[in-house]
């Protein structure tokens, strides 16, 4: 009997490596975690040639085109939400059997890829090559362990995502407080926080991936698989982001 993709509660026993759909999700699994690394592939060196390349450099920093990158990435965020909230509802396309173009979704990560590079160029600038390289590595290693702790445990995160997820909302309020606070200890606290948070939301996701495969159904896969992707991408970046903030080297 095929596991449900959509049932909220893992089977049984969890997934072992006997299981007749465990060779299918493996593969499913890898081609989440390359999408994801293309993207962050992608990112990393927009940010770096443009940072690199002064003609580059000096237009994409002016103000008005800054913003422009700016929204044209938040609105692009907001044509992948009904489909990154379906996900761990059990709903939306994914659950109805509506066909998904997986193609256009994949569009839409590149070019948000490329959009969060170019706002990403003030790195190269604030913090040091060698804390950038150092703080991408501790950043892997710590994704890879919290993605395979997700994978593998059979103890139930559900509870771990919701409260993961009420965090995330705290940690984005105080982080808009603090923009007129401008407190040094604000900026700490939340840094440490969103560490804790983002690590945690990657062992969620990638335990709900588990439970959303669909045996058998590749359109279905596909798409998800992008999306998923998606998510640890944001999960990376985000841990990236809060580790740079605690550990960098500033120039």
């Amino acid at each position: 009997m095929a596991n449900d993709p959509f049932n909220s509660s893992p089977p049984a026993g969890g997934y072992t490596l006997g299981s007749s759909v465990d060779a299918g999700l493996q593969a499913f699994m890898q081609g989440i975690y390359r999408t994801m690394c293309w993207g962050l592939a992608v990112t990393g060196g927009t940010a770096y040639a443009v940072a690199n390349v002064p003609a580059l450099n000096q237009f994409f920093l002016q103000p008005v085109v800054t913003i422009v990158v700016f929204i044209a990435t938040i609105i692009l965020s907001f044509t992948m939400t009904p489909y990154r909230t379906g996900l761990f509802r059990g709903g939306n396309n994914f659950a109805s059997g509506t066909p998904i173009p997986a193609a256009s979704i994949q569009t839409r990560f590149l070019i948000f890829s490329v959009l969060f590079g170019l706002l990403s160029t003030w790195i190269f600038q604030v913090y040091t090559g060698s804390s950038i390289a150092r703080t991408f590595f501790i950043t892997a290693a710590t994704f890879a362990g919290t993605s395979l702790y997700g994978y593998t445990t059979r103890r139930d995160l559900t509870s771990m995502g919701s409260f993961m997820v009420m965090g995330l909302w705290g940690i984005m309020i105080a982080m808009l407080v603090n923009i007129f606070l401008h407190s040094a200890m604000v900026y700490f606290v939340t840094s440490i926080l969103s560490v804790i948070i983002f690590t945690g939301m990657t062992a969620w996701e990638t335990q709900s991936v588990k439970q959303m495969y669909r045996a058998g159904d590749r359109q279905a896969n596909d798409a998800l698989s992008v999306v998923v992707a998606f998510n640890l991408y944001l999960n990376f970046i985000n841990l990236f982001m809060s580790i740079l903030r605690l550990t960098g080297d500033r120039r």
